[in-house]
């Protein structure tokens, strides 16, 4: 399932867009938010679909070896260890996968080099050799080397990023995130068991909760805004980043509309995510103004929490 931290940052990148081009259609824009949070789950498909597609092209370097007039004996019988991977031949196997693939239209068909550049890396590779001569063949091999090959291998790979950036401009920040989903999906499996392929999300409250943000941060914009200007008295608040203003707007939206969640993890959200889409020193400034609010929201009795072991969170 993708995780809360991407729907916070697929949230506060639609509100950023939604802010910039001072659009008036609410329910346009959270559409766009859901067709976001859609790419992502492609792209999740799309990793798995990269194991396929190497072996596939495996498959084919193979037959042509083979089918020499004189291979050399290493041609003629192969190791044929990564061929016969069981992880990736139950992807392929995988009737929800496909059937995914088919509905979505999406693959690598036009990404030819992307495939081979990273055959040939897998081949340099020394964690390939030594899966390839091991002399232990297991179900826990195989998935130990797919788990290596997504993490160190194709995951860090600049040409797939930057083919990713050119497909779709929802993919920019997506892939250590849908890479963490694709790691949780292999580390569940279980030898005698199908592929546990993670759903969009983990169950309804959260395709509730990331709509319900987006909403109720629109909506409550200009009330938050005074918020944030109140305790901003040291600060030209019209020099302000936009970023940093809808990632408080978030926020202290989802401290006052959310209260199975901890204000602390709220808090703590906010701030890593503002690490990375603002400014070197907005995390200091977004965690002391968010310290503040949230204390008058909490004697003003507007955050209110919930559920064990939240009631009278401090």
């Amino acid at each position: 399932m993708i995780s809360r931290r991407l729907l916070r940052v697929k949230a506060l990148q639609i509100l950023y867009a939604y802010r910039a081009s001072e659009s008036d259609s609410l329910q346009k824009t959270e559409k766009e938010l859901m067709f976001s949070i859609e790419k992502s789950y492609d792209l999740y498909h799309l990793i798995l679909l990269l194991l396929v597609d190497i072996m596939n092209y495996a498959v084919q370097r193979t037959d042509i070896a083979r089918s020499k007039y004189f291979p050399t004996d290493e041609e003629a019988n192969p190791n044929t260890r990564f061929l016969d991977n069981r992880i990736i031949a139950r992807i392929c196997n995988g009737r929800r996968f496909s059937q995914y693939l088919e509905t979505r239209k999406i693959s690598w068909s036009n990404e030819e080099e992307l495939i081979k550049s990273l055959y040939r890396n897998m081949l340099e590779w020394d964690v390939y050799q030594d899966y390839m001569n091991n002399p232990v063949d297991s179900f826990h091999e195989d998935k130990n080397f797919i788990s290596r090959m997504i993490v160190e291998l194709i995951l860090p790979n600049e040409y797939l990023q930057q083919v990713l950036e050119e497909q779709s401009i929802y993919w920019n920040d997506d892939l250590e995130f849908i890479g963490s989903m694709v790691i949780k999906t292999l580390s569940r499996w279980k030898e005698n068991a199908e592929m546990p392929f993670l759903s969009m999300f983990s169950n309804d409250d959260d395709r509730l909760y990331v709509v319900e943000l987006f909403r109720k941060t629109v909506l409550h914009a200009d009330e938050y805004e005074e918020l944030i200007k109140k305790f901003s008295e040291n600060w030209d608040y019209e020099r302000l980043a936009m970023m940093d203003i809808i990632i408080m707007q978030m926020a202290i939206s989802e401290a006052i509309n959310f209260p199975s969640i901890p204000a602390k993890v709220t808090l703590n959200e906010y701030i890593e995510i503002s690490k990375f889409y603002s400014t070197e020193k907005s995390s200091y400034f977004i965690n002391g103004i968010l310290d503040k609010i949230f204390a008058l929201l909490r004697a003003d009795e507007k955050i209110k929490k919930t559920g064990r072991g939240l009631i009278g969170e401090v």
